[in-house]
């Protein structure tokens, strides 16, 4: 028997969308679907195998509510973020609290063909453009966290562009989670169908303010059709008060291509989930990824890149640094399924650790069911080298920064992967800080 009693703000907030008659027809029924496979299975635990390295048990410490009307706890949203300058930002949507605010959004000018909006909206207006994509990536059963989003999202971002659109501003949606005097769950759901031929660029940045714990459960599905290029980039630095757990499913059509990098510095707990369906010949996926942990900071990513057909690509690398008691978790699986031949796999996980308390958890893996493959993987973890510290420091660089310099080259190899013009200075602005704020406050400790 499953215990619901972790369940029930969740199963209360699922009624109470049915009761807003928010429930009604194909959206209802998906809903449902979702609600009854998470009071089936309950919460993931250590128990299943994909979450054996994570713990969702401090969630239960926190009494969550649903965001109330006015979506940010009364807090005053000054500051948007951003991975652009604001000066370059064409296209931008800002969410607080998982709800589309469209005072802080601001649209370009758009071709034709292309659709960028809010969920809730698009729901409202144009459910049928929506039902035959929304829901049907990923299974429930293997992702219960993605059974909870579906079963009370309301709103997130949509990206719709027809057949050879090409799209050639950036997109940055911006999740900001604010709260006031209550901790706040809320479950944002993202689609992205790109049609034959088309190309766009997505920026999500992922903040928060306030005291108050919150749990930031999204979901995103995204279709790339025949010839159609995404380029998807991420940043998560949430507060460390916060919960961050986000299952992103793919499909790539024939010669389609999805390149996406994702920064997680924010959060107590996070997870970066991602499934790649390679449904088509030539497709080719990059999923490259950094990480900065200190303190008793947690985060897991995990993939799972399923080679369906013949001639596909994908390639991986993921780095890390942790400090203080920091944890990071790497689970990446490869599957090459029967008549999957001239499949091309690989991935790599390397980690800084600079304190004996951090700890990272590899656990890469190859399924291979087809003879005529190149599929490789590999996982390290080590300390900063001691022989190239030694040589800075002999040229007259203090320690603090010469550790600074080898650490951004460690990660430089993989955030100068990024394809977008102006997002690498941005990031590598990000890690640079966050190096600054932990001399901050290793030297305050000291003090």
């Amino acid at each position: 028997m499953t215990d619901t009693t972790a369940l029930r703000p969740y199963l209360a907030q699922h009624e109470a969308l049915k009761a807003q008659a928010q429930g009604g027809g194909w959206l209802g029924d998906l809903r449902d679907r979702g609600m009854q496979r998470l009071a089936k299975v309950g919460l993931p635990t250590p128990r299943l195998e994909a979450w054996k390295y994570t713990n969702l048990r401090p969630l239960l410490k926190h009494d969550f509510a649903a965001p109330a009307d006015d979506g940010d706890g009364g807090l005053r949203i000054d500051r948007i973020p951003s991975l652009q300058p604001a000066a370059e930002t064409t296209h931008r949507l800002v969410f607080v609290n998982g709800r589309y605010r469209p005072e802080l959004s601001h649209l370009g000018s758009l071709p034709a063909g292309v659709t960028i909006g809010s969920l809730a909206a698009l729901l409202r207006d144009a459910p049928q453009r929506l039902e035959p994509h929304l829901g049907q990536l990923g299974s429930l059963e293997e992702h219960p966290m993605m059974a909870l989003n579906t079963a009370l999202m309301e709103d997130g971002f949509v990206l719709l562009l027809d057949d050879g659109v090409v799209l050639t501003d950036p997109i940055d949606v911006v999740f900001i989670a604010a709260t006031g005097e209550r901790a706040l769950a809320f479950h944002p759901r993202n689609l992205m169908v790109l049609g034959r031929d088309s190309q766009a660029t997505v920026l999500e940045h992922h903040a928060g303010q306030g005291e108050q714990a919150t749990l930031s459960n999204l979901a995103t599905e995204a279709w790339i059709g025949p010839g159609a290029r995404l380029w998807h980039y991420r940043k998560q630095e949430e507060l460390r008060s916060a919960f961050h757990l986000s299952s992103t499913q793919l499909r790539l059509a024939r010669a389609a291509t999805y390149d996406s990098f994702v920064l997680s510095t924010g959060a107590r707990l996070s997870r970066n989930e991602v499934k790649v369906e390679m449904a088509g010949e030539g497709a080719e996926c990059h999923l490259n990824g950094a990480y900065l942990m200190r303190g008793e900071q947690h985060c897991d990513t995990t993939t799972v890149v399923e080679h369906k057909v013949p001639h596909t690509t994908c390639r991986e690398m993921f780095r890390g640094v942790l400090d203080d008691a920091a944890r990071a978790v790497f689970q990446g699986r490869i599957v090459v399924e029967p008549g999957a031949q001239k499949t091309d796999g690989h991935q790599l996980c390397q980690t800084l650790i600079l304190s004996d308390r951090a700890e990272i958890d590899a656990k890469p893996e190859l399924e291979i069911y087809a003879d005529d493959v190149k599929c490789s993987h590999g996982a390290t973890a080590g300390e900063l080298d001691d022989a190239a510290l030694f040589y800075l420091r002999s040229r007259g660089i203090p320690e603090a920064r010469a550790r600074h310099i080898l650490i951004e080259s460690f990660l430089g190899e993989a955030v100068e992967k990024i394809a977008a013009e102006g997002v690498c200075p941005a990031l590598l602005s990000s890690v640079a800080n966050w190096l600054a704020q932990t001399h901050e406050e290793t030297h305050g400790e000291a003090a």
